[in-house]
């Protein structure tokens, strides 16, 4: 719930439909798991980038899309989110704080399933 945007509810949400955050070795996959990525389509040196996958659970898509309406007026994603606005559009701007969201979850919630090192006697 330290994440703007984020309340209880989607912080339970969130929590519900991840489940073992161990599962997910980097941000990187969690967000490719909920399918908040770009689709890549690849030949030879030719690289599309088309619309997210929308893989994966679609409470953790809705639930962020919500989120991100709140977040993408907060100091900490206002200045991306207007850049990506002005270049790409106000959707395809909230999507991609929405995956933000998601990624930074990720690294408060390895945080919190981090046992603390144990400290050495002397």
């Amino acid at each position: 719930m330290v994440l703007p945007g984020v309340g209880r509810l989607p912080a339970m949400t969130l929590v519900a439909e991840i489940g073992d955050i161990g599962r997910f070795p980097t941000a990187r996959k969690l967000c490719a798991w909920a399918g908040l990525t770009p689709q890549v389509r690849n030949s030879d040196r030719k690289v599309r980038h088309g619309h997210i996958t929308k893989q994966g659970s679609p409470w953790v898509r809705w639930i962020l899309q919500e989120a991100a309406q709140t977040a993408k007026r907060h100091p900490m994603f206002a200045p991306a989110y207007a850049q990506l606005a002005r270049r790409r559009g106000t959707h395809i701007a909230t999507t991609a704080i929405a995956r933000r969201l998601l990624a930074r979850s990720f690294h408060i919630l390895t945080q919190l399933e981090t046992p603390p090192a144990p400290e050495k006697a002397s």
